[in-house]
């Protein structure tokens, strides 16, 4: 039964192993060989690092994303020049040859994802989104990351078909699948079609950018911030720092807001309710006074206007300015606590109440507000 096994091992590889030494030799010219490559990287890297990377930053991001790449160029190079000598057998080194092929064509495809990852970093290094006026920053960054998704899917899909077409048995696979495509290809396509249309979602955004990076949005009733765009979904930074996913397809069928579609100001209104007897020109004089001493108004918009009027109550409208979405919400908040606390101390009898038939005349009640403060002053 040994002699059997050994007379199969013996024919499989040409009949050139015929002893324990032929696979030793075999393992340690091929093993070698990548030893040496990976040791002849390690020290080309090294030393390219020790003489640029100080003087030029650029350099470690480069060699950072190209370094896997490279490791495995070398390798490749180096197995293919070990394989000849190699005392195996011609089936065996076919075999290996076929394997090395398969290598290159990986590597191709990864050098090309990482050169394309590469041209993307350097040309985004010029757009900040950290900045008050970052419009055309995000238009450029939303641009570019989603057409460099779409192109590594792209990079991908052509390189594994291109690496499993060179077995003969996967190439007739693909023939014959193609010649009968039929019914099978009607089932395969109605199957991909949810990631068919994320895709062409994900170009027609590129090109439209109808959302961007960092674009204050509403989204089913939730109010945020586009984080990120992938292939395939969009994560929205909730206010409440949750994480709404949310499919490509969705932002061209369905109707959502942006407030930065077209620039990141933002006029944010304050509605408050108050009493028939509110001073508005004194309110409107202290909605002025505040955001003028605020940080967070842009010094553009502000404006007071009477916006309607109920049974007991009207409805003022305080309109002031930012530069973005969070110092316009911010702006808000403030301008409101600040309104309803001006309205308190100075004017009481100007907030929302019930009226009864035998109470105070308005006038009075006010006069009495008056005195109790005067009395409080001294």
């Amino acid at each position: 039964m040994w002699q059997a096994a050994i007379g199969r091992i013996e024919s499989a590889f040409g009949g050139t192993l015929s002893s324990a030494a032929g696979w030793v030799a075999s393992a340690m010219i091929l093993v070698g060989a990548a030893a040496v490559a990976l040791l002849l990287h390690a020290a080309i890297l090294a030393l390219v690092r020790r003489l640029f990377q100080e003087r030029r930053p650029l350099l470690r991001s480069v060699l950072d994303a190209t370094k896997g790449p490279t490791r495995l160029a070398l390798l490749l190079v180096a197995l293919a020049i070990a394989l000849p000598p190699a005392p195996l057998g011609a089936d065996t080194k076919d075999v290996l040859a076929r394997l090395l092929g398969f290598g290159v064509i990986c590597l191709v495809g990864w050098m090309a994802a990482t050169a394309l990852r590469l041209a993307a970093d350097i040309y985004l290094r010029r757009f900040h989104v950290d900045v008050a006026d970052n419009l055309l920053a995000r238009k450029h960054v939303t641009q570019v990351r989603v057409l460099l998704r779409v192109l590594e899917v792209v990079i991908a899909l052509v390189t594994v078909g291109f690496a499993l077409m060179t077995f003969n048995a996967v190439r007739q696979f693909g023939v014959t699948f193609f010649a009968s495509a039929g019914v099978a290809g009607i089932v395969a396509g109605l199957a991909a079609r949810p990631i068919m249309s994320n895709f062409l979602a994900g170009v027609q955004l590129a090109i439209t950018q109808p959302i961007r990076i960092e674009d204050a949005v509403i989204v089913e009733n939730e109010w945020g911030w586009i984080e990120e765009i992938t292939f395939n979904y969009v994560v929205v930074r909730i206010w409440d720092l949750r994480r709404m996913v949310v499919p490509l397809s969705y932002f061209i069928e369905k109707p959502f807001q942006n407030w930065t579609k077209t620039g990141g100001e933002l006029i944010g209104g304050v509605h408050l309710y108050v009493d028939y007897t509110a001073p508005i020109e004194a309110i409107r004089k202290k909605l002025t006074e505040i955001v003028s001493q605020s940080k967070l108004w842009n010094g553009k918009v502000v404006n007071l206007q009477v916006t309607e009027s109920g049974e007991t109550t009207i409805q003022l409208r305080a309109l002031v300015s930012a530069d973005n979405s969070s110092a316009a919400w911010n702006l808000r908040c403030e301008v409101r606590e600040k309104l309803i606390d001006f309205l308190q101390r100075e004017h009481p009898y100007a907030l929302p109440r019930r009226r009864y038939e035998n109470g105070s005349p308005p006038v009075v009640e006010a006069e009495q507000a008056r005195e109790i403060r005067s009395v409080r002053g001294h």
